[in-house]
């Protein structure tokens, strides 16, 4: 039985590496491309797409209106890490706001009935590593995890297939679970 195949869209962590590398020890094949070189659609190659952080603010639409087409044309579960989950909220109307500097590790609270977080428990410690907080879900989003710092910590669409973590999951233990928890949706 042939591994999934997973589209990985850099747009432009420094974690690229980690990354997909998380998401191959969990079983699954990665094909990383730049946000500027997106296929306009999957073909059915892809049972998933994983957007990476970013060091590019979230509000350029213009920038990532291919990428946001993509996604929500897709029919694949879809996971936004840091930036890459900002993106997805700044699209669908949802406002970033500044707020303290974190890096390192960090409690967050999460919805244990989500599928997501199957292998965790209630209060995970997950790595950060920016500045700007989604204050909100968007319309069609709610919030799955928070934090003292961030009410929205993790976000799910209304119908379950777009989901977003605010941390860097590609590291510490807890991150490498609920990536598990992803990997459980397309397999």
């Amino acid at each position: 039985m042939a591994k999934p195949r997973v589209l990985v869209v850099n747009n432009g962590t420094l974690s690229l590496k980690q990354l997909r590398a998380r998401l191959e020890e969990l079983g699954s094949d990665t094909d990383p491309v730049p946000v500027a070189g997106i296929p306009a659609g999957l073909g059915g190659r892809y049972q998933a797409i994983v957007l990476s952080g970013t060091k590019v603010r979230a509000y350029d639409q213009e920038y990532y209106k291919p990428l946001v087409d993509l996604v929500l044309g897709s029919d694949v579960p879809v996971f936004g890490i840091c930036g890459g989950m900002q993106i997805l909220a700044v699209s669908q109307g949802g406002v970033l706001a500044e707020g303290p500097q974190r890096v390192g590790g960090f409690e967050v609270r999460v919805d244990k009935e989500e599928p997501l977080f199957t292998y965790v428990k209630p209060t995970v410690t997950v790595f950060h590593r920016h500045t700007l907080y989604l204050q909100q879900a968007p319309p069609g989003f709610r919030s799955i995890g928070r934090s003292e710092h961030a009410p929205v910590e993790f976000l799910r669409s209304d119908d379950g297939r777009i989901l977003g973590a605010q941390a860097h999951l590609e590291f510490r233990a807890d991150g490498r679970e609920i990536l598990r928890g992803f990997t459980d949706l397309y397999r």
